[in-house]
């Protein structure tokens, strides 16, 4: 299928009778996974302009930031790829050129596509890594197959994060309404306070606040959640009541045991947030918090459980997954 454009960006779409999905061809994010017969996608598309990663220059683009994500923030929109980074890189490697959260969504991606299968890749030169993620959709199916190989192109074995950053934004999120579902267990906020799904602490005693979308006036925060190691089958569902329609991601809980809940609501004064938005990450992967690979690799495990990945050298790493989208009638 021939290139197409989604806002500004240059990108790829495919479709079937009843969804449409549309990747851009740098950061190979996907960027659009829409319900065709209610126009709706529930995946964010920031409320500044986004550019081609590669465009990005720190001197010419103050609107972005100044610093290791501002690259990122550039281009990001949608579900985007934390590899072989979930967080921050240290001092030395934001010198060094490495971005938050990794190459992979800022890297320019070969994407070739039919009317229902498309093919994106990518090769990380700072992390040694190539990628390669393949869609597929299937007539009258309302379930995105997708599976991904990451290919350590060194020759030591390593560490890595794998987190698929899946960003829901408005008018599907909205506030006090959006409903989430996800197999949690044991669970830790990001300043280190530990609690059982889906009871955040608060100072008047735990509530149930994450399977709702927050109603506060402005805020944000992270935690993470330990899937349940007794389901095979890991998901995390979201429903607009105002929409009717049910989105969620499915994967198996091995591949990827842990999902971080990201929200930001209006709280982000710097640029480019400058308080206006709202939006919320369902952050699934192989590592807990996002954070820098040193303090990922001395964390080692939480609750028990691994916080990155090994792929040996010279060796390939497949995966997985699905998405969905569909309306209460067709549930």
């Amino acid at each position: 299928m021939p290139e197409t454009r989604f806002g500004d960006r240059r990108a790829h779409t495919i479709e079937n009778d009843l969804l449409q999905v549309t990747v851009t061809v740098e950061g190979g994010h996907i960027a659009e996974i829409k319900h065709k017969a209610t126009a709706v996608n529930p995946l964010w598309t920031p409320p500044w302009q986004s550019i081609e990663p590669s465009t990005y220059d720190r001197e010419k683009h103050p609107e972005y930031g100044a610093d290791a994500e501002s690259q990122l923030l550039s281009g990001i929109i949608g579900h985007n790829l934390c590899l072989d980074l979930f967080g921050s890189p240290s001092a030395e490697e934001a010198t060094a050129g490495i971005t938050v959260h990794g190459e992979a969504s800022v890297v320019p991606y070969e994407i070739t596509s039919t009317e229902n299968k498309l093919t994106a890749r990518c090769r990380m030169p700072l992390a040694q890594l190539a990628f390669e993620r393949i869609i597929r959709l299937k007539p009258g199916d309302s379930q995105i197959a997708i599976s991904e190989t990451v290919e350590n192109l060194g020759r030591m074995d390593r560490p890595i994060a794998w987190t698929q950053h899946v960003t829901l934004g408005p008018p599907f999120l909205e506030k006090g309404a959006t409903q989430f579902r996800v197999p949690g267990t044991k669970s830790r906020t990001l300043e280190g306070a530990d609690f059982s799904w889906p009871m955040l602490p608060h100072p008047d005693g735990p509530k149930e606040d994450l399977q709702l979308f927050t109603n506060e006036p402005s805020s944000g925060g992270f935690t993470t959640h330990l899937l349940d190691p007794n389901h095979h089958q890991a998901y995390f569902l979201a429903w607009s009541p105002s929409s009717k329609v049910l989105f969620g991601y499915m994967w198996k809980r091995v591949d990827f045991p842990w999902i971080g809940i990201w929200e930001e609501n209006y709280s982000r004064r710097n640029s480019p947030w400058n308080g206006r938005t709202l939006t919320r990450g369902m952050e699934f992967g192989v590592s807990p918090i996002p954070e820098s690979r040193r303090k990922m690799i001395d964390r080692h495990t939480l609750f028990g459980t691994p916080c990155y990945r090994w792929i040996p050298a010279l060796s390939k790493v497949s995966v997985d997954y699905k998405a969905f989208i569909r309306t209460a009638d067709s549930i």
